[in-house]
């Protein structure tokens, strides 16, 4: 298991994201897309971020995850330097210490909802005993006991992204990095989904990272950051 590499009596925040910069190129071209961002998320906060389409919320937060290296700056989880560390360790620390969901849940088609929370456990080299008790008491806690057999395509939208949630916990990360979660839903079904995932924030403890549209949901957070030409603001 990666632990920080501070006491756990420190400050030392979830996320530590200093001066971030990316720019892509391609050719003669190259296009800045985040200029200088810093930002910190402290363990179990909740933190927003919003923009227009086109801004570079998802590219900030693949940044944050490690899906993808900076041009300038570092991004530290846990105190590790994601960029400064090889692909096999990035991964592993990623797989531990971080949390993933989408606006489309990407769950694997070809297995059930239970195989699809137990794989991140799997992937770590756990029992697939302990695996998938772990799995059937998290989807139980998100409402899905009854559908633990049940594969995506048998499963509604919320459904689908209640698993998806339940995935994201199923390693007790430091930290979940959401990319429009609700975007996808209705209006009824996203509000449910809102609440389990603030629930859960508050119950697990783990901090939550949200790029999205809602603006009912970014008031909801601790925090809302603005990013807008590059630059994230706090608002």
């Amino acid at each position: 298991m990666i632990t920080m590499t501070l006491p756990p009596e420190s400050q030392a925040p979830v996320i530590d994201c200093r001066h971030l910069a990316k720019t892509y190129t391609e050719g003669s071209l190259a296009v800045e897309v985040l200029t200088d961002v810093s930002l910190r998320v402290e363990a179990a906060e909740k933190v927003a971020i919003v923009g227009s389409s086109g801004s570079g919320k998802s590219t900030l937060l693949h940044l944050l995850g490690g899906l993808d290296i900076a041009s300038a700056g570092q991004v530290l989880v846990n105190g590790s330097d994601m960029g400064a560390l090889k692909d096999a360790k990035r991964g592993k620390l990623r797989n531990h210490a971080l949390g993933f969901i989408y606006q489309f849940h990407h769950l694997l088609p070809e297995f059930s909802a239970l195989e699809n929370v137990a794989m991140p456990l799997l992937v770590q080299g756990i029992a697939p005993s302990e695996a998938m008790q772990s799995a059937t008491t998290l989807l139980d806690r998100v409402g899905l006991a009854a559908r633990l057999r049940h594969k995506p395509t048998e499963l509604s939208g919320g459904e689908r992204q209640r698993v998806a949630i339940a995935r994201a916990l199923i390693t007790q990360p430091a930290a979940v990095l959401a990319d429009e979660p609700t975007g996808n839903l209705d209006r009824k079904t996203a509000a449910q989904v809102q609440d389990l995932m603030l629930n859960l924030n508050e119950e697990m403890h783990t901090s939550l990272v949200i790029v999205t549209h809602d603006l009912d949901l970014a008031t909801r957070m601790d925090k809302v950051y603005h990013l807008e030409d590059g630059r994230l603001l706090e608002q």
